[in-house]
């Protein structure tokens, strides 16, 4: 669906995109993670024709986004971290303004506001003024009205920056649903263990440069910072180390009291065969689980090397 290649982007002799290269699959929830300053914003205002590259390669769905800008447009849905509303119109008025732009009106362009006010929880307030809404709203109406035309790729720069907790969640299930229904989602936030959860891939850039993308679980893995299992023996802890010792993909055990942390390199299937060998060598389990991946500190940990 995307394809960056040696993307690049100088503000004088600052240099804000250096080579940048990734792409993203048709379908996916890409989280584009980095600190202040590393790029994203620059690459995503790129990506929407909003900006012109010293050099490199743009392609959106068979589309050269550097030539085709008119053509792209059809193709992208860009929500930016600071936009602007029109205040003196209700919500219902903003879409309708918003699909007249690209030429929907009449019965088609009420019915067509109306399904994506519902989907994105405003149906409501359809007859609010923009100004009277809370941000969560505004966020979610703005993400509306990057739906109007259907687009392939959705483009969302820290949509939920400024949230409480339960507007956040509100926006996470919404962009799930989007996910549902075929959208490629590129999203940039700081919140990163809500990416965890929402995305199907992550991709870290620092000072212009991609320095790792992939699926979550393969990232931490290929960083040796797999997530353990934690096993909490409550009898016979002897036997379920001996167990784990002789299994060829535990790579480290580490006891606590009655937890037992493991760092295991095999997949589910060999997972459930290793609790059922612990299990039959007496030792009592009473849980046995994978501990919640640390994005976190893997981000600090590769931000700080670069």
């Amino acid at each position: 669906m995307l394809r960056i290649n040696n993307l690049t982007k100088r503000y004088g002799k600052y240099v804000a995109l250096d080579k940048l290269s990734f792409d993203i699959g048709k379908g996916e929830i890409f989280g584009f993670v980095g600190p202040n300053g590393a790029g994203k914003t620059t690459t995503m205002r790129i990506i929407s024709g909003l900006l012109l590259a010293d050099s490199g390669e743009v392609n959106v769905d068979g589309v050269d986004a550097t030539k085709n800008n008119k053509e792209l447009k059809s193709k992208i849905g860009y929500m930016p971290d600071f936009f602007g509303v029109y205040d003196n119109l209700k919500a219902l008025e903003y879409m309708e303004f918003y699909a007249s732009i690209y030429g929907i009106a009449g019965v088609k362009a009420r019915k067509l506001c109306l399904e994506l006010l519902d989907l994105v929880r405003l149906t409501e307030h359809m007859n609010n003024y923009v100004d009277d809404l809370s941000r969560g709203m505004k966020q979610r109406l703005c993400l509306a009205r990057c739906l109007v035309h259907n687009p392939e790729l959705l483009i969302l720069d820290e949509p939920a920056s400024g949230l409480d907790p339960g507007a956040r969640f509100e926006m996470k299930e919404i962009l799930k649903e989007l996910h549902d229904r075929g959208k490629t989602i590129l999203i940039s936030s700081h919140i990163l263990p809500e990416l965890v959860q929402m995305c199907s891939h992550i991709g870290i850039i620092e000072k212009g440069k991609m320095v790792v993308k992939g699926t979550v679980d393969d990232i931490l893995s290929a960083r040796g910072t797999a997530k353990p299992i934690i096993i909490k023996v409550i009898d016979n802890q002897e036997q379920a180390v001996e167990v784990l010792k002789q299994n060829p993909f535990v790579q480290n055990i580490t006891i606590r009291d009655n937890n037992i942390s493991v760092l295991f390199k095999g997949n589910e299937v060999e997972e459930s065969k290793l609790l059922s060998k612990i299990i039959q060598s007496g030792a009592f389990i009473s849980s046995f689980s994978r501990e919640v991946s640390d994005l976190e500190s893997l981000f600090i940990q590769i931000t700080k090397q670069n």
